[in-house]
């Protein structure tokens, strides 16, 4: 879901290299203890290990798996590996999706085990590249499980690797981006057909006493991924702090709380919102990066306006503004406050922290001219220019900086008289100019390249929200009838 993107490589401590570890360690003896309690509850412990070299070699394989995944996320992706909770949330796929592979096989039919599980939770959890690998770690251990227990098939005659290497891949490219709960749960049964090829030829080559029961149970395997998907999602969610794309559909519903409130305390800033949230999806998409992130993030971006909506321009439909009766200082104060209020506001209501950051960066370090020029005039231009800057920090991410450059320029849009494609290029080229000038992108990851898409979506999104209309000629209705 997410999509892979370059990020800075954080440093690692001892500390982190202890904790990442210990957390490898602690899963090979968890995955080793469900093997051994597979073992008790087929065969039995005594008899198994009469021979004791056969767990002495499952160990030692399982091992060479885990260092397999050690290896990847070294050289793949240091800043995931480095977090504890990164690793601990994949071994729990893992381990769960263990788990209810063999209480199905073992317990209702060994063709309903939902082999894709591991792969469609990865893929919702973090993104594709990682649902693949961590697909192929998954078979290879089920392959293990069911090699070593000696499950009802030999290793010479049950493609139990296909099917789980097919199958998890069919539904890490058919599943990416499906934001619907009902459709996921449709196209479920395409992730069963790699399944069912392989039943047809284990039929064909074998035989099998309950045919309507083997195909049925291979036909539903799909749909008891998903399903099964779909009941843990809410739990990985919670526990390890992540957002998946039904969350942020969720949260950018016009029924959530922070959104209703903001629709009836401060519509203004609302349809603001709106405006950037289109903007900045088309932004994200152009460039490569999470089209639904920066959505949910443009929602509520401003969000922090709450505390005092009658403050800002947008939501003063009577005209009356109370910034006429403060001194300039206090006015600069009173708007710089909106990015720390929206950051405060969106961790009170437990919302992720990825939005939070946003509310507190889309502003970056720049100066609130409009009240630092009216400072001028009252101190004959000896005034601090700091005191009427964000706070900061600047974005860090490209979706912040996304959100940075089409608020400012939906604002500055609103207020123009000439909105011709060219005069609308020229204004938000200026923007983006004078942020790199003032260092606004010095802390993301953001190219040239990058800034010049941006700009061209910039500039389409705003001359087909801003567009002219034809003129109606007045024309007298009397007398006409319908």
């Amino acid at each position: 879901m997410k999509k892979t993107k370059s990020q800075k490589i954080v440093p690692w401590l001892s500390k982190d290299v202890v904790l990442v570890a210990l957390t490898y360690a602690i899963n090979i003896i968890i995955i080793g203890a469900l093997f051994l309690l597979a073992v008790h509850l087929t065969d039995g412990i005594d008899v198994y290990f009469k021979n004791v070299s056969t767990p002495i070699h499952f160990f030692i394989l399982l091992i060479l798996v885990v260092a397999v995944m050690i290896f990847y996320f070294a050289f793949e992706d240091k800043n995931f590996l480095r977090s504890p909770a990164n690793s601990e949330m994949l071994f729990l796929i893992i381990e769960l999706s263990l788990i209810i592979c063999f209480a199905t096989g073992e317990y209702v039919n060994i063709y309903l085990r939902p082999l894709s599980l591991a792969a469609v939770l990865t893929l919702f959890l973090t993104n594709r590249r990682t649902a693949i690998f961590m697909n192929f770690i998954f078979c290879i251990l089920v392959f293990l499980f069911d090699a070593f227990i000696g499950t009802k098939f030999t290793i010479d005659n049950y493609p139990a690797l296909i099917m789980g290497f097919s199958s998890g891949i069919i539904a890490t490219v058919c599943l990416d981006n499906v934001y619907s709960r009902l459709k996921l749960l449709m196209m479920s049964v395409i992730i069963s057909v790699p399944n069912l090829i392989c039943i047809a030829m284990v039929i064909i080559e074998h035989g099998t006493e309950d045919l309507g029961g083997t195909i049925a149970s291979s036909a539903f395997s799909g749909p008891l991924a998903v399903a099964s998907f779909l009941i843990l999602l809410p739990v990985f969610e919670s526990l390890f702090k992540k957002v998946s794309c039904f969350k942020f559909s969720e949260l950018t519903d016009h029924k959530s709380k922070l959104i209703k409130k903001m629709i009836q305390q401060a519509p203004g800033t609302f349809n603001h919102s709106i405006v950037v949230s289109n903007i900045a999806e088309a932004c994200a998409s152009a460039i490569g990066e999470d089209a639904l992130l920066a959505r949910t993030c443009a929602y509520y971006h401003d969000i922090g306006k709450l505390r005092r909506p009658e403050f800002f321009k947008e939501n003063q439909a009577d005209q009356f503004n109370p910034h006429d009766d403060l001194t300039p200082e206090l006015s600069a104060n009173i708007i710089k406050s909106h990015t720390q209020d929206g950051y405060n506001l969106v961790i009170k209501n437990r919302l992720p922290k990825v939005i939070a950051e946003v509310c507190v960066e889309h502003h970056g370090t720049l100066p609130i001219l409009y009240f630092y020029g009216k400072a001028q005039k009252f101190t004959d231009g000896e005034v601090d220019i700091a005191q009427y800057c964000y706070p900061g920090p600047k974005p860090k991410t490209k979706i912040a900086a996304i959100i940075m450059i089409a608020d400012g320029c939906e604002a500055v849009a609103r207020t123009l008289t000439d909105r011709s494609r060219e005069n609308v290029k020229k204004v938000v080229r200026k923007i983006v100019n004078e942020r790199m000038e003032l260092g606004q992108f010095e802390d993301c990851e953001i190219t040239l390249k990058e800034l010049n898409i941006i700009v061209h979506t910039v500039v389409n999104n705003l001359t087909g929200i801003y567009h002219s209309r034809v003129e109606y000629p007045k024309v007298n209705l009397d007398g006409i009838e319908l």
